[in-house]
């Protein structure tokens, strides 16, 4: 089998990739390469079993067409200043605009045209200036919320536009290594029930997202690829009732707050929120149990949730970041006998445990109903947790209540992402005719920036 275009994974950045090509009247051979199944098939049995049953091979979440992206809020971020190290590669002028190029895409395939946080100019200034004075940055940032239901049906219009225009899309294929021959990839090594298999193609693109980040770092370490580690996020994931973020969640839907707070210094920050969302669970390799969260366009729940995140960046002769977040992941599901974790923010300050019955006596009821109620912070490292507790305390100054006792903390909240594979603005690795783009590249974060970058490599394939 040879193909002209191999793009390994499915998600946003692989299918905008193969998508762009042909809608721009490329006329070669294009296969994306796919562990998991198509959207139309993907389905969590928690809907059923209200409960995490620890899907095999892999988790439905996770893995299949549109990568975590069709099961998460599916929230795009219209700004260049969102969504990861992109713009430092191409410019921040060209970045946005791909972004705005990219959301044109998008609003084909059905999203929603309106748009958060552009409108209430006013309210926003004063949320700002509450924000500086507690020591934080504001980001502005547009956000067009797909919803986790719609996410799916415009990721399914999109598998569906690929097939019309003969991409070849190989489902249940895993990549098992890339075939490099004098510093020249040839092709890639495909696996499925079949067996192992070699598939050539004058170009290989790599972009298997945060989940098949780990397995990127190995085959840069194995074939000499240059890349370095870079920063890796490690925090929780915050619940409170959508009455203590009202405001916010008016004004701008997703707050994107900054802060550095004392002692430490790192960078800290709010991820993904989700107003009248639900907490998940995502389930990586090796039994790696992982919360996120996502928010419907329709079904709402009565609390908000979003996600705070500490940067932490290691110097030598340290160089191996994404295993140390697996390690705060994996000591965190010990304890949580292999579930997410939950505790109170006052137990927290208290020194205690947090205890099921109690969860269930306060404003806040949990919306993952599985999670384990216990000590996060016997598992979670020092100077991340007195990051996130100082965090929280300056967030309340922003919105007041959310440093409320009974405020729930969920862990591990993890993002995969840390290994930087080093490129050029073309996108060019160091060996010729191999690409590595998406959140497993080290350089996007989120949906949007991912599906530029792939929107970025299709045109320098046409050029």
């Amino acid at each position: 089998m040879k193909y002209d275009v191999l793009v390994i994974g499915a998600g946003p950045a692989g299918i905008f990739t193969a998508l762009e090509l042909k809608r721009k009247g490329f006329a070669g051979k294009i296969a994306i390469a796919e562990k998991g199944a198509a959207i139309e098939n993907r389905a969590c049995p928690k809907v059923k079993t209200q409960k995490c049953v620890d899907c095999k091979p892999y988790c439905h979440i996770t893995t299949g067409f549109s990568g975590a992206g069709a099961f998460s809020d599916g929230k795009l971020s219209l700004s260049c200043e969102v969504g990861g190290d992109f713009p430092d590669l191409v410019g921040a002028a060209k970045a946005q605009a791909l972004i705005d190029y990219t959301d044109r895409i998008y609003l084909e395939f059905g999203a929603d045209t309106h748009v958060e946080g552009v409108e209430k100019k006013d309210e926003v200034a004063q949320i700002r200036k509450r924000a500086i004075a507690a020591g934080l940055k504001l980001v502005d940032c547009p956000i067009r919320h797909l919803g986790t239901e719609k996410a799916q049906k415009i990721y399914f219009a999109i598998e569906k536009k690929l097939e019309d225009y003969g991409v070849d899309v190989l489902f249940g294929c895993e990549c098992v290594n890339v075939v490099i021959e004098n510093g020249v990839c040839t092709g890639a090594v495909l696996k499925d029930k079949t067996g192992e298999r070699a598939v050539s193609a004058e170009k290989v693109i790599v972009a298997t997202g945060r989940r098949g980040a780990d397995w990127l770092e190995k085959l840069c370490a194995e074939h000499n690829i240059a890349h370095q580690p870079g920063t890796v996020d490690i925090g929780v994931r915050v619940e409170v009732r959508n009455e203590v973020m009202e405001n916010v969640n008016n004004v701008l839907y997703e707050s994107k707050l900054i802060g550095y707070p004392h002692p430490f210094k790192n960078k800290v920050r709010t991820f993904c929120q989700n107003p009248g969302g639900f907490v998940s669970q995502e389930n990586y390799d090796n039994h790696l149990a992982v919360v996120n969260g996502h928010s419907y366009k329709e079904k709402k729940s009565a609390n908000t949730n979003l996600a705070i995140l500490c940067s932490h960046n290691f110097c030598e002769p340290f160089n191996q970041p994404i295993a140390y977040a697996q390690k705060v992941g994996e000591l965190t599901n010990m304890l949580g006998d292999g579930k997410i974790m939950v505790q109170r923010y006052g137990d927290i300050l208290d020194g205690k445990r947090t205890w099921q019955d109690e969860l269930m006596r306060g404003n806040v009821i949990p919306t993952l109903p599985d999670a384990v109620a216990g000590d996060i912070t016997s598992a979670m490292p020092y100077r991340a947790m007195i990051n996130i507790i100082n965090f929280i305390a300056a967030v309340d100054k922003v919105v007041p209540g959310f440093a409320s006792g009974e405020t729930l903390l969920y862990s591990p909240e993890l993002k995969f992402y840390s290994n930087k594979v080093k490129m050029d603005d073309d996108l060019n690795t160091n060996v010729k005719n191999l690409h590595c783009l998406g959140d497993s590249s080290g350089w996007t974060r989120g949906l949007m920036m991912a599906s530029v970058m792939g929107v970025h490599m299709a045109h320098k394939i046409l050029n």
